[in-house]
């Protein structure tokens, strides 16, 4: 199968054989799609499977692993430092990890592209950005939930602590004693009212929990690098 020029950026790229790679792209059409990259290492002069770069891109073949007949910088891209590319590698790992090859996600790969440009043009806020991008993949995964509803479909209390489960989504805790995540952080976040005090930290704690089951033991590579470099986690 041949397919047309499509946007597209570089997920995870690592060496195969001489001068090649195998790189994972999201792809507009396409979605998650593993290609060969020959030359990749090379010393010609072609482009380079480089993260956070908008591409227009080809492939070709059968199966699951295709091979890479096209590929051309699409525009001009502001560069992520700092916490933002840490931030943007977290991204692409969640999604390398999360999607299923071949399943076409138009409106995610908008909502990737816009993170990319926000993380571009507000380094030192990241955490909005990324709250806000876990939350619409789980959405578009199927693996979203009511954050204004819980499990019995009353409404959340600003006043009331909840817990969350796999199988229910939120439930009010009865012991009043113990922790959970506040209704009003919940009720804020579904808001994308990010001035709340409780809105971060109840998000940042709710998207842990919820990735941990869909992500499985192994753990993030980015948030490895976070810890190395000292600049804090994504999450």
């Amino acid at each position: 199968m041949r397919e047309h020029l499509q946007p597209a950026y570089v997920l995870h790229s690592r060496p195969y054989r001489d001068t090649s790679a195998l790189v994972d792209l999201l792809s507009l059409q396409g979605g998650l799609q593993r290609v060969v990259w020959r030359g990749a290492r090379g010393s010609g002069r072609g482009v380079r499977p480089q993260p956070f770069v908008p591409l227009l891109v080809s492939w070709h073949g059968r199966g699951d692993l295709k091979t890479l007949q096209q590929a051309e910088v699409a525009g001009a891209h502001a560069r992520l430092q700092g916490q933002a590319l840490f931030s943007g590698m977290y991204l692409n790992e969640l999604l390398v990890r999360l999607l299923s090859p071949g399943d076409a996600q138009t409106l995610l790969f908008a909502g990737y592209q816009s993170a990319l440009e926000r993380l571009a043009s507000s380094p030192s806020s990241v955490e909005p950005i990324l709250r806000e991008f876990e939350w619409r993949l789980l959405e578009l995964l199927g693996y979203g939930f009511s954050l204004t509803e819980d499990a019995d479909q009353q409404p959340v209390l600003p006043d009331t602590l909840y817990r969350w489960s796999p199988d229910l989504g939120l439930y009010p805790v009865v012991d009043t004693t113990s922790s959970g995540l506040s209704g009003r952080g919940l009720l804020a976040m579904a808001a994308l009212d990010w001035t709340s005090v409780d809105a971060l930290p109840v998000a940042k704690r709710l998207m842990r929990q919820v990735l941990a089951v869909h992500l499985g033991d192994r753990p993030l590579v980015s948030r490895q690098l976070f810890a190395a470099g000292r600049t804090g986690e994504p999450r």
